[in-house]
């Protein structure tokens, strides 16, 4: 009996030891020593012991807010000065590995839970949703994802979000992330690949956006109930990304690097949805097609960071719900730059700063938005554990607001963290 029991005891232990060396991981091995020890890969990794090429991921993600925001009329509508906490980002994420490099990878979230004065709790919904076919040629140039994936818009909206310098991303990034796709992940299929790191491509078409989702020259949207949508289109399009300097080679989207390592990289994208057709509230027949041009570049060295995108829309709509005659329509075009800085010595805080501008409806005397932040991130545990404190002042021009001809300006401190792996 002893020595079945001792045996017993023993293979437990053998087990044990495979298992949490061998069949478990969440650690990144390659990270930087942060005050709260190294950063974790996305998710928790669990591979079963009779099928190595099958796995499982499970992760999560946190970000809270507290904020002040003070907004100041060029008119006569009362100022505001309101003080508000919410949890910018709350989401579990899964991913499944089937083997052969077919894998799911999905989330569900509850962003901007409290948000508001009236402290609205939001609903759960799926974000990302997709198969990815990884390799079917054994060629890195050639890989698939069907259903909700992200389509490359803009390098910031590609960036997964806990691996962005400021929770909030820019207005005209956002802009462009419903203007041609829904969050600009409608349903779709996608081919994308690399040669070498050198050369970086994305093509896909796939569901278009619904006007109740794009933003009009005023930043408002068209009333669900006041289209009706009659024709629409796939949008179709692509994003081609170069590193041309060697040793610069860019080898993942991300925002942040902790002064580790170098890269540059510039890219372009065309995305066009050819027709949304229909008829609007006052019974005007619409029919207009939708174009973006995004470039980009981003470039980092140890420390420093720093990217800019410009952004081309066609036919923005002046006003989704005009009292008489159709829609009327113009283009748009803005800017933004980011940069930041890690000061390792100092436990990985880094400063940064960020200017974007826009003119929302070349056709109206003032429709250009700017705003200027920058704050401080403290980086704890890298991605995993973060803080940091934002102030960011913006200008609407009087033709970019609905607030019946007055410009705003608006300032906005902000105390953000975040929990993620």
């Amino acid at each position: 009996m002893k020595k079945i029991i001792i045996s017993t005891i023993a293979t437990l232990a053998i087990a044990s030891v495979s298992l949490s060396a061998n069949e478990i991981t969440i650690m990144d091995e390659k990270s930087p020593e942060f005050m709260l020890g190294k950063q974790t890969h996305i998710n928790m990794k669990f591979v079963p012991d009779d099928n190595k090429d099958m796995w499982l991921k499970a992760g999560v993600r946190i970000q809270g807010t507290f904020e002040n925001v003070n907004t100041d009329y060029n008119g006569n509508k009362t100022n505001t000065n309101l003080s508000d906490a919410y949890l910018r980002r709350v989401r579990f994420e899964v991913a499944a590995g089937f083997g052969h490099g077919v894998s799911f990878t999905m989330d569900v979230r509850n962003d901007k839970s409290n948000y508001g004065i009236e402290n609205d709790e939001g609903t759960f919904n799926v974000g990302d949703a997709y198969v990815k076919i990884k390799k079917p040629f054994d060629t890195s140039l050639v890989n698939f994802k069907l259903y909700r994936a992200k389509i490359d818009v803009s390098r910031t909206e590609t960036v997964k979000s806990a691996r962005v310098i400021a929770y909030d991303r820019p207005y005209i990034a956002d802009i462009a992330a419903q203007y041609i796709s829904f969050n600009r992940r409608g349903t779709n299929v996608q081919m994308y690949g690399d040669w070498d790191k050198k050369i970086h491509y994305q093509i896909a078409t796939g569901a278009a956006t619904s006007p109740n989702k794009i933003y009009d020259a005023a930043g408002d949207k068209a009333s669900s109930d006041a289209i009706e949508l009659s024709k629409q289109s796939y949008f179709f399009g692509g994003k081609v990304v170069l590193s041309p300097f060697d040793g610069w080679e860019e080898t993942s989207r991300t925002e942040t690097y902790f002064g580790q390592g170098k890269h540059f990289e510039v890219g372009a994208s065309y995305w066009s949805v050819p027709q949304l057709a229909g008829t609007i509230g006052n019974g005007s027949d619409f029919d207009v097609n939708r174009d973006l041009i995004n470039l980009e570049v981003s470039a980092h060295y140890k420390g420093l960071f720093v990217q800019a995108e410009y952004f081309d829309f066609s036919n923005v709509v002046k006003d989704w719900n005009p009292t008489t005659g159709g829609l009327e329509t113009s283009d748009s075009t803005g800017w933004y730059v980011t940069s930041e800085y890690v000061i390792a010595e100092w436990g990985f805080v880094a400063p940064f700063v960020r200017y974007e501008t826009q003119d929302r409806y070349e056709a109206l005397a003032d429709a250009t938005v700017t705003s200027a932040l920058g704050g401080i991130n403290w980086y704890l545990k890298g991605n995993t554990i973060k803080a940091g404190i934002v102030y960011q002042q913006d200008h609407f021009g009087v033709d970019a607001t609905s607030n019946g001809g007055q410009a705003k300006d608006v300032q906005k401190i902000k105390v953000t963290s975040q929990f993620f792996f």
